[in-house]
């Protein structure tokens, strides 16, 4: 939080910024305050940190502090704060693990709302009303009160005094080692700097700059930073309108106008209304508090989400140099992508928003509602013949539409009706084009919204012009409304635990997670957050810029004469095996020869600072000579048969039979593409060379042993010589189960050959480019079913895009077909499962591991078998649910099936037959409605990697530390352990602790994957816990009034052994894909879930309405842990079939590199109704304490929304007299969907142009779809 001063309000003002982005130098008069600085565990907490933890809303803990303080900042402003201002305050936040509702619910405690709903969840959707009260898994009564007079001055000497008499004082300068920041204190210094410096920046939140420099490599010798120029923060009224000084902040600008709209006549503020409807989505508050309206302007962006309304409202804008003021109006202000009108002297002064007829709307369409770049952005403005509705001028002015922002100025005589309509759009879609190979993709879906969007503007205009309901039509009216978030409303059910358990017992209890309150203080220690050794250096990754290449020279020569640099490696340094791999050796640890993606490791640059090394890294030349074939997509490595073997094959049944008895057959395919973990903490690693070849290793990895094994393996020394140590991971998602080792081998190696200390941490965009994610799949299938929807037959065949390496694909393979049929009992079933061997990085492992892939298969085909049949979806899918004692594919028997009473309590619970009602009645908005159900297999199906050890030492003051082979990554691993330890040895849970995953400690450990941790280390807990309860059992006998330190201290002096190693394998194990034999899985997790979504029609984006969850946990260890678990992998999900997308260059670079192109969830994306139940009654006697595995099977629920989509989909299609099946490929973007909604304005731009119109791009998707849509 920085806290400035601001003399024009005379009060201080709090804003949360981006540490990232914030410039040092700026913070020159600031009191900057982070999170350690509010409270600690060792001092005090405070209640903003307290709430979070104690709520449940950190697992990871990762983004904590950042959700902490965004709070803070907020509570700072405004002690008494609503709902609004806690969404808006949390727009720039992003949480991976959580699904945000816990957090929502902590802070609800400080709004006007309170905690609870107070019996005011609709539909059902409160605890008090459904007749399911549940005990709360937290209590804010407990929560420490807040007092906002406590908190910390803001020091008094920042509060500037008047300028003392006599001339100002000169400008403040920064010198750093390649740029120098000039801060100026008057208007006429900023004039002559920028006289004698045309080509510098002019800085003040440093946002478009500050990515520039980082990811552009972009370098400004002179920064000009007048943040504090009173000409440039003023704001005054004219009659014309509101001059904002250029300076002035976005979330100032947004103050005043609203301040503006309370006071002034509505016809006066349309402008300013549309100003602010822009401002709701431009980026997150923590941007908005620091980036200039000015510096928006200048950047030039041809997708500004306000420069259309500035240039469709006739705004002007003053610029300064020595030479005088001059006026320049917006509509001739941009002159070329990226280019204005201002001369390299001048600077942008102020800017004119004016006030304005009635007459005028802005839209904005982005992948994800809030903090989002647009597709395409509008604002829309006309002015007819006074006492007429015939138009006099029409303007309208686009975004996204070409390299600057276009304005399309009509002017006509029309009537404002259909005529005008028909005519306007029929321009547009003339007007508005995009050449096929356009930047950025999706030119139909761009040239759509701009007929929509000004469909909606003409619905708005009619109503403003007192068109009657009637005449308009109620049905279209939808079509005006601007989007209003409701405040979420959540419940959660679960069993409490039995009647008569001892306090101390905790398992079964919701208990905190143990490192909550570190990780909302700061004080949880990451990687990264080791203090620096002595003599420690860095490393940089010189990675491969092409797909598919021969090296043929590297020259660092360059780089090592660079500051700071130690040394450059390459393979030949390598000193043991450059073979590298966690499931078969077919990599390199450095590319010897050629490459075969980009981002491919081909050396390490060492140098003594981050930023040294980085230079260095991007300063070594590598020439390539380009190889053939380049192969990206599943589509192209069909086309060259470019398959990894070997190919695996489940068959059950007679195919042949089943389609002969079939009544209907349907043939199909589907798509669904890769995702990015995006875990919030990267890749890092620490490595510490020791004697004798020993090598220390702080990494962020969900497999330690395989990390010891390969950098062993690399070094050329003893696995023994390396220990790995995993204190906690910042996410981990399957993406840190084997891609870690990249990074950790190339550290050590360094680590190694300099003998010193050596780092790494990945930056966002090299992560993603360098370590892949989950595979996409392309599926071709043929059903045969019956006139009831009972399904026969199956004949289905997977591809997947393994990438250029094997990695764990062929597990992930066998994991789609194992879960091929979902929940579905198919009596002549056969799957297939190619992997496609492609010129990306290889992808790996992610929450699901394949089953969301072959369940969302079955979902897509059982939908369209009920379009099909003209059935109810709910009552096909009904039919075809596993029964108890059914066998599946591969011939293992279903037993504690509860796949049922999941089924009928989630539509009870959801009152899914109450929601059909609202369609008839909307045109322009349709609501879908899905319910689906998942059956997960749980155990690694690698049959050896089903074991776990654990490590017990009681010490002599009755303290235990506990250790086992599982990594805690947010999943609550470390907390569900202590309360089995807890419950076995019949101590206080407050006596174990936990320190670390240490290969030192637990060797030969399995990955913390394939959510059977808590089952395989829970179980080795158990064991090795019960046999020093048994040691302990004589002491307990003979004193049974004696505390537990009694016991300990007896059998202490009567040198007994107060340490155990426990160990556990899961028994009656084991398949053959050949024989079609065997027991792949130890039980099943069953789930199954309703999801509601309000489809815009004309834009393709969508409302997630509601969402019902009932999953078969078992006897949950630990009810918010699980639940947690469940909301988090739901909403993960929901990115994934939803909004997730990579994009890649016909080159096979990727595109979408960071958050600022790649979305994932944010708080606007939950449910805004969110009701989560554990099952209850439903022990698993195959897990510890009759519990089940939770964290993979909740992903695939969020299907239901994908489905839900589709839903509403086929009902705008049959608005526009189309029927029968349809297709949507995952993710439904806004872009898949809204094509999919057919309809005059899609028939007016056409269809997508075909392939070999264009210099193709890439969206690998499945199949692999290129061009600019697909």
């Amino acid at each position: 939080m920085v806290s400035r001063y601001a003399p024009r309000q005379q009060r201080v003002v709090h804003s949360s910024v981006n540490a990232c982005l914030a410039p040092v130098c700026s913070l020159h008069l600031s009191a900057v305050t982070t999170v350690e600085g509010i409270g600690s565990v060792a001092r005090k907490l405070h209640p903003v940190q307290e709430r979070i933890a104690r709520a449940h809303g950190s697992q990871c803990g990762f983004c904590t502090p950042g959700m902490v303080m965004s709070m803070y900042a907020l509570l700072r402003n405004n002690p008494c704060p609503d709902m609004s201002h806690l969404e808006d305050a949390f727009q720039g936040n992003l949480c991976r693990c959580t699904g945000y509702r816990p957090i929502l619910e902590g802070y609800k405690s400080f709004t006007t709302e309170g905690g609870c709903c107070g019996g005011g969840g609709k539909e059902g959707g409160c605890c008090l009303t459904n007749g399911n009260k549940s005990v709360p898994l937290f209590q804010p009564s407990e929560f420490e009160p807040f007092d906002p007079t406590q908190e910390v001055i803001y020091p008094p000497e920042l509060m500037l005094a008047p300028a003392p008499p006599g001339p100002p004082p000169g400008p403040l300068r920064f010198q750093g080692e390649r740029v120098e920041w000039l801060q100026p204190s008057t208007l006429e210094q900023l004039l002559v700097l920028k006289e004698h410096h045309p080509q510098a920046k002019v800085v003040v939140g440093n946002t478009e700059v500050g990515i520039e420099v980082k990811f552009k490599n972009m370098l400004y010798p002179v920064i000009l930073a007048p943040a504090f120029i009173p000409e440039l923060q003023e704001i005054q009224h004219t009659p014309q309108g509101i001059v904002f000084g250029a300076a002035c902040s976005l979330t100032c600008v947004g103050e005043e106008l609203k301040r503006a709209v309370a006071t002034s006549p509505a016809h006066q503020t349309q402008v300013f209304q549309a100003v602010l409807e822009q401002l709701r989505w431009f980026a997150g508050l923590q941007i908005r508090n620091v980036a200039a309206l000015g510096g928006n302007i200048m950047t030039a962006s041809p997708i500004s989400d306000l420069n259309p309304v500035l240039q469709a409202t006739g705004c002007t804008l003053t610029l300064a140099s020595t030479a005088g003021l001059r006026q320049v109006q917006m509509d001739r202000f941009f002159l070329g992508y990226r280019r204005t009108a201002v001369q390299p002297h001048e600077i942008l002064l102020s800017v004119l928003i004016p006030y304005s007829s009635k007459f005028v709307s802005a839209f904005k369409q982005s992948p994800r509602r809030e903090d989002d770049i647009s597709i395409v952005t509008t604002a829309m403005n006309v002015t007819f013949t006074p006492g007429t509705s015939v138009v006099k001028e029409l303007k309208l002015s686009y975004g996204g539409m070409g390299p600057t922002t276009v304005l399309a100025e009509t002017t006509a005589s029309n009537l404002w009706g259909e005529e005008l309509l028909e005519v306007a759009c029929s321009s547009l879609a003339e007007e508005m084009t995009l050449d096929p190979s356009a930047p950025g993709g999706m030119v139909t879906y761009r040239r759509t919204l701009t007929l929509s969007l000004f469909y909606k503007f003409y619905l708005t205009v009619l109503q403003k012009l007192g068109v009657s309901v009637e005449a308009l039509g109620s049905d279209r009216l939808s079509a005006t409304e601007l989007y209003h978030s409701e405040t979420p409303t959540s419940v959660q059910l679960y069993q409490d635990v039995p009647e008569g358990q001892r306090r101390e017992d905790v398992v079964g209890r919701p208990i905190m997670h143990l490192s909550a309150l570190q990780q909302a203080t700061g004080e949880a220690v990451y990687v990264d957050d080791i203090p620096l050794y002595q003599n420690e250096l860095y490393v940089a990754l010189v990675t491969s810029s092409r797909a598919h290449a021969r090296i043929l020279s590297i020259d660092s020569s360059e780089a090592q004469l660079m500051p700071g640099v130690e040394a450059c490696l390459f393979a030949d340094d390598v000193p043991g095996s450059n073979i590298t791999g966690p499931a078969f050796l077919d990599e390199t640890v450095l590319a010897q020869d050629t490459v075969t993606c980009v981002g491919h490791i081909m050396g390490v640059v060492v140098a003594d600072t981050q930023l040294h090394a980085q230079r260095a890294a991007r300063a070594v030349k590598v020439s390539y000579q380009d190889l053939s074939p380049l192969i990206l997509t599943i589509q192209e490595a069909i086309a060259a048969q470019s398959f990894y073997q070997p190919i695996r094959t489940l068959q059950r049944g007679n195919l042949e039979e089943g389609f002969q008895l079939a009544d209907h057959i349907l043939e199909g395919e589907v798509h669904m593409g890769g995702q990015e973990h995006f875990y919030l903490e990267t890749h890092v690693t620490l490595a510490v060379p020791g004697e004798d070849g020993e090598m220390e290793l702080f990494v962020s990895t969900q497999s330690t042993a395989k990390t010891q094994s390969l950098v062993a393996l690399a070094l050329g020394v003893p696995a023994s010589r390396v220990v790995v140590r995993v204190k906690r991971m910042g996410g981990g998602f399957g993406g840190k189960e084997s891609r870690s080792t990249l990074l950790s081998t190339v550290v050590a190696l360094s680590a190694q050959r300099l003998r010193r200390p050596v780092r790494c941490q990945l930056d966002r965009d090299q992560d993603m480019v360098a370590t892949g994610g989950r595979h996409p799949f392309y599926a071709r299938y043929k059903v045969g079913f019956q006139k009831s929807g009972k399904v026969l037959a199956l004949d289905v065949s997977y591809y997947g895009n393994a990438g250029n390496s094997m990695d764990l694909s062929l597990s992930i393979m066998e994991r789609a077909l194992f879960h091929m049929e979902n929940s579905y009992s198919i009596p002549h079933i056969r799957g297939r499962g190619f992997l496609c061997k492609t010129h990306l990085p290889s992808n790996t492992a992610f929450r699901g591991f394949g089953g969301p892939q072959g369940m969302l298969v079955t979902e897509s085909w059982m939908s369209d078998v009920a379009l099909e049949l003209g059935l109810p979806a709910e009552k096909v899918r009904r039919v075809n649910l596993y029964q108890q004692g059914e066998l599946t594919p591969y011939g293992q028997v279903l037993d504690r099936l509860t796949l049922d009473r999941c089924w009928d309590q989630c539509l009870q619970r959801s009152q899914y037959h109450q929601r059909r009602e609202y369609n008839r009645w909307n045109r322009w908005t349709k609501r879908g409605l899905a319910i689906i159900p998942t059956k997960f297999g749980i155990s690694f199906t690698a049959l050896f990697l089903n074991q776990a050890g654990a490590l017990v030492h009681i010490y002599t003051d009755g303290s235990v530390l506990l250790t086992h082979g599982g990594t805690e990554m947010g999943q609550g691993l470390h907390t569900k352990m202590v309360q089995v330890a807890s419950r076995v040895l019949g101590v206080a849970s407050s006596q174990i602790h936990v320190s670390e995953t240490s290969t030192s400690t637990v060797p030969n450990t399995s990955p913390t994957a394939a959510s059977a941790s808590s089952d395989l280390n829970g179980a080795a807990v158990k064991n090795a816990c019960e046999v020093l309860r048994k040691r302990l059992d004589p002491y307990r006998t003979q004193n049974p009034k004696g505390s537990w330190e009694d016991w300990v201290k007896a059998a202490y002096f009567n040198r007994v052994n107060l340490s155990a190693n426990g160990f556990y394998k899961t028994p009656d194990l084991g398949y053959d894909f050949e024989t079609n034999s065997g027991r792949p899985f130890n039980y099943f997790s069953y789930g199954v879930a309703c999801s509601e979504v309000e489809v815009d029609c004309l834009t393709g984006s969508h409302k997630n309405l509601h969402t019902t969850i009932v999953m078969d946990v078992g006897n949950s260890l630990n009810p918010a842990i699980d639940i947690g678990q469940v909301e988090g992998g739901f909403l993960q999900g929901v990115g994934l079939f939803t909004l997730e997308e990579l994009r890649y260059s016909p080159q096979g670079a990727l595109l979408t590199q960071g958050p600022g192109t790649y979305k994932i969830p944010a708080f606007g994306d939950i449910p805004s109704q969110l009701v989560v139940s554990l099952l209850r009654d439903a022990p698993n006697d195959k897990a510890v304490y009759s519990s089940k595995a939770v964290g993979e099977p909740p992903l695939f629920l969020a299907a239901s929304v994908l489905l839900a989509l589709k839903d509403a989909v086929v009902g705008a299609r049959l608005e526009a007299g189309l029927s029968g099946p349809c297709r949507l490929d995952s993710p439904a973007t806004p872009e898949r969907v809204r094509l999919a909604c057919q309809d005059r304005f899609t028939a007016l731009v056409g269809p997508p142009p075909t392939r070999g119109q264009w210099v193709r791009w890439v969206r690998v998707s499945g199949l692999g779809s290129v061009g600019s849509v697909g």
